[in-house]
């Protein structure tokens, strides 16, 4: 699944898109990829003389390949979107730098209604970056 694919699905646009392509799409799991462009401005301030990616950025990378997930694999009435409603359980463990390419992995755990209870593992190289346990619930847009 391409760019263009993506976002039929969720409202997400540059600059705060962080998903580039879908690998895999499955039932209740996704496997997603973002290219870190060292030219992102993020790098310019975080941290200017060692530029990481901040860890609330590959929560948001893994939250947009849940809201495909969700969007590809669940009837959602149209004018509704998926909302992250609680993150816990969240580890990083490695730093995420310039130029590498995150390799997103969601796997979609339990539904329950509108609630949708999901795990995200962020990595690098066959590294685990962020490992995370967050839910969603479909909402109307505004």
């Amino acid at each position: 699944m391409n760019r263009d694919e993506i976002q039929q699905l969720i409202p997400h646009r540059d600059p705060f898109l962080w998903i580039d392509e879908v690998v895999e799409i499955g039932e209740n799991q996704i496997h997603a990829r973002k290219f870190l462009d060292p030219q992102l401005d993020v790098f310019a301030g975080h941290y200017p003389n060692f530029p990481v990616l901040p860890g609330v950025l590959q929560c948001e990378a893994a939250f947009q390949a849940g809201a495909i997930l969700i969007a590809k694999t669940s009837e959602i009435e149209p004018g509704n979107v998926p909302v992250v409603t609680r993150l816990t359980d969240t580890k990083f463990r490695r730093l995420v730098r310039p130029g590498e390419t995150l390799d997103i992995h969601v796997e979609l755990t339990e539904r329950l209604s509108n609630a949708f209870y999901l795990t995200g593992k962020v990595s690098v190289d066959g590294k685990v970056a962020t490992r995370l346990n967050f839910a969603c619930a479909v909402t109307k847009a505004p």
